[in-house]
């Protein structure tokens, strides 16, 4: 993980810590449900193994659209702003096939690709029409820190030893820090809130030196989630 992060990371700690004279006021629950839209093509960071693979392999960036699943906690700092902690959790698998070549028995020679991120994000938010409206608009940003982990999973050709097929696994993880940005409207009664909430992730990571084996260096976490969400005040 960058060193800059570390410091970024305690400011924003020490700003959701000054909250805790705020923390008598009501404070929110949230669970969420929704989708995961990784970015396009033209938009991934340059090096990124997905674009990389898709040059020989049979699949589209869409195929890792994905469900999403999460908690947060919310807490009032003053009237118009709010702190978050939350985490979530998002998993894809998509099967492939080489473009070029079949096996010697003329079957096609399939992997399967998964990628899955748990974001853990830090935000602030403002809410302009006040704690108290019934129908509340926010929007924020903050601090993401993505773990995460990709494989690469089947049979695979080695086109510098005859073109020899084999079997294997090569996977990648790791934890990557980024940004985030939200937006969101929600429906509140004094014991419960839902609303529908958008947010866009960008951060990527490099592989490790060991991990030659993928067809690019990079991997690009980022893209939109858009959730339903549900909350219970107290």
């Amino acid at each position: 993980m960058p060193k800059h992060i570390g410091w970024k990371a305690l400011v924003l700690c020490g700003v959701l810590a000054s909250a805790s004279p705020a923390l008598a006021q009501q404070q929110t629950v949230n669970f969420t449900i929704g989708g995961f839209v990784p970015r396009g093509e033209d938009a991934r960071v340059a090096g990124d193994v997905l674009n990389e693979n898709r040059t020989f392999l049979v699949f589209d960036l869409d195929e890792f659209n994905s469900v999403t699943i999460g908690g947060e906690w919310l807490f009032p700092i003053g009237g118009f702003v709010e702190g978050g902690a939350g985490v979530s959790f998002t998993r894809s698998t998509v099967p492939t096939v080489y473009q070029c070549c079949v096996d010697n028995n003329g079957f096609e020679i399939q992997q399967e690709l998964r990628l899955r991120r748990i974001p853990i994000d830090l935000t602030l938010r403002v809410t302009p029409l006040g704690p108290s409206a019934p129908v509340q608009v926010y929007f924020g940003g903050g601090l993401s820190l993505v773990s995460w982990r990709y494989s690469e999973t089947g049979d695979f050709i080695d086109f510098n030893h005859n073109n020899l097929v084999f079997h294997d696994q090569f996977v990648g993880s790791g934890t990557q820090a980024g940004g985030v940005a939200l937006a969101g409207v929600r429906f509140q009664s004094r014991s419960m809130t839902a609303g529908f909430e958008v947010r866009y992730h960008k951060a990527d990571a490099e592989f490790d030196e060991g991990d030659d084996e993928f067809a690019g260096t990079r991997i690009d976490l980022g893209g939109w989630t858009y959730q339903g969400t549900v909350g219970f005040r107290f």
